[in-house]
């Protein structure tokens, strides 16, 4: 009868190796899915404790445990986004409401065909 302890000793070195690379670097661990379950404590302790834990299957990242705080931050991430160009916009926005632009935007809805014809041939000749 094999023991746990005989277990862990027949995993591959290169796996070993490179799981403490990931380890050592401080901010992630990788783990295989059989590790995942059988350690799935000490995995949800890194985790808590601010480490991305990747979990492997067929030496291919298939699932990371994150804490809840990262997650709301990753979750909130598009929202804060949005916040920041709908302030962005409100601003350009108020900008384009001064009565100088309110006057201008006017003229040029009021005004005829050859008037836009002569604007766009001058604003062609200032850019050339």
């Amino acid at each position: 009868m094999k023991t746990r302890s005989s277990k862990k000793t027949s995993k591959s070195p290169t796996r070993q190796t490179r799981i403490q690379v990931r380890v050592a670097s401080g901010a992630q661990a990788s783990y295989t899915a059989t590790q995942a379950k059988n350690e799935f404590g000490h995995l949800l302790d890194q985790a808590i404790h601010g480490k991305i834990v990747f979990i492997t299957k067929h030496d291919s990242p298939r699932a990371v445990l994150i804490s809840l705080d990262k997650y709301e931050r990753l979750a909130n991430a598009p929202q804060l986004e949005l916040n920041t160009l709908s302030e962005q916009f409100d601003a350009l926005l108020a900008r384009m409401q001064s009565a100088q632009s309110r006057s201008g935007m006017r003229a040029a809805f009021n005004a005829s065909p050859k008037d836009l014809g002569k604007a766009a041939v001058t604003a062609a000749r200032k850019r050339g």
